[in-house]
């Protein structure tokens, strides 16, 4: 059942998913942002853990490329064709970060060691 689920949702075998692809690239081009870029550090703690974990220099380009697109949004507008055609929206900065801290907290929970970090609220 999953190597169908899987074969539904990859974008080279089915012809609706290529086309949600295609969508989503269009929308994060327009604004100059990453896939990646889109993950809340708020709603998840091993992704705030996985983005502490990244070197400065990347976690600066996000914040970045975050406050442009908002900036872009708030005036409405959207980035010039010409930088739109450089944007990368599916190269990914934080997805081995994050399997990493997830299987790490995933083995910690197997071991019975106390987790990480806890969920507070500010």
């Amino acid at each position: 059942m999953s190597s169908f689920l899987q074969s539904f949702l990859n974008p080279k075998k089915n012809f609706l998913a290529r086309m949600h692809m295609k969508a989503v690239s269009t929308r994060l081009r327009r604004y100059g942002l990453r896939y990646d870029d889109t993950y809340d550090q708020y709603y998840h703690m091993d992704i705030k853990e996985a983005l502490n974990r990244l070197p400065r220099e990347v976690v600066d380009a996000r914040n970045q490329r975050l406050k442009r697109a908002m900036d872009l949004s708030m005036k409405h507008e959207y980035l010039p064709e010409d930088l739109q055609a450089l944007q990368t929206p599916f190269r990914s900065y934080l997805q081995e970060m994050l399997a990493l801290v997830e299987r790490e907290r995933k083995e910690r929970e197997a071991l019975g060691a106390l987790p990480l970090y806890q969920r507070t609220l500010p």
